[in-house]
């Protein structure tokens, strides 16, 4: 096992590469689902100044028993805890819902009695290995409206006073073209001072899997519109980067910042050389983001498993 802690892009010519293991299941319950693209002018009432979100993908693994002894069990519980003194606080999770392949039963007996006690006030996002059933039909199945409109795998929501994306990563040709042509939409009518968006593939990573073009399109529009985070998972460990520009360069004023949140449950793997755009990382920790949403900021803090004492904070304003 070994842990990369990089404080600053100063340090990112330490060399390493690390493994680790463990992991599996799932928990929790209550938040009604969300009006596709509710604007702030449609709220009833005013949205919250603050509202707390608990994110990790990669997250229950049905080869690893019992569940409720695993590793997405203890990530389940950290959320669990939180939502429970906070009514307004919602989950996102970064796809790889399950483990191996998205079947229904997996949803059913692994997810659900853990990641699944908190469903009604999760949002969720599909990963590769939930389109390892045809279309995915164990994830949208079991997650029914919460996953969007149309099992396409994308939707937007308020979150407070943030506007907040799901995006599908495992789709391409003409539906690709369909997602970026509504996300273009979404980001022109809605307009918000905040903006994140989640999906499964990250655009950069220093892990075993690396950056994905898949979603560069996507990057350059949420640029473009000056949004603020991005989460992904994929890659089975923590990774914060500098805020970046369309290109993967600095940007300290206008650029997205993002965060690699592969460590819900599922075994925790190896990673490469780190890169200068890398601000801190971790493979040797299971735990949740926890992203406190502002009127005009975010505070994020690294949570860490019982017994395990990695973590990570900070804060910025939005664009």
């Amino acid at each position: 096992m070994s842990i990369i802690r990089i404080p600053a892009p100063a340090c990112a010519l330490h060399s390493f590469i690390a493994t680790l293991t463990a992991c599996s299941a799932l928990s929790l319950a209550s938040l009604a689902p969300a009006a596709e693209t509710a604007h702030p002018s449609r709220a009833k009432s005013p949205a919250p100044k603050s509202v707390t979100v608990y994110v990790a993908g990669d997250i229950a693994d049905c080869r690893k028993k019992p569940y409720t002894e695993s590793m997405a069990e203890k990530t389940a519980e950290l959320i669990e805890a939180g939502l429970a003194n906070d009514p307004k606080a919602v989950a996102l999770t970064l796809g790889d819902n399950t483990y191996p392949i998205g079947k229904p039963e997996e949803f059913s007996q692994c997810y659900d009695p853990t990641w699944g006690r908190f469903k009604a006030r999760t949002l969720p996002s599909p990963g590769n290995h939930d389109y390892g059933m045809p279309s995915a039909h164990g994830y949208y199945n079991y997650f029914g409206d919460l996953a969007g409109p149309e099992r396409r795998g994308y939707y937007s929501r308020k979150v407070g006073h943030w506007q907040v994306l799901s995006l599908n990563s495992n789709i391409d040709g003409a539906q690709m073209q369909a997602q970026l042509q509504w996300l273009k939409e979404e980001l022109s009518n809605n307009p918000s001072r905040c903006t994140l968006a989640f999906w499964h593939h990250p655009v950069f990573s220093t892990g075993g899997h690396g950056s994905n073009n898949i979603m560069q399109a996507a990057w350059k529009l949420l640029v473009d519109a000056k949004a603020d985070i991005v989460l992904a998972s994929h890659d089975h460990d923590y990774e914060r980067f500098v805020p970046l520009d369309e290109h993967g360069n600095i940007d300290q004023k206008n650029g997205l910042r993002s965060f690699v949140v592969g460590t819900g449950g599922a075994r925790l793997t190896p990673m490469f050389f780190p890169k200068i755009i890398t601000e801190i990382r971790d493979n040797a920790t299971y735990g949740v983001l926890k992203l406190s949403l502002h009127e005009k900021s975010y505070d994020w803090e690294f949570l860490p498993v019982a017994g395990q004492t990695f973590t990570d904070k900070g804060s910025a304003t939005c664009h």
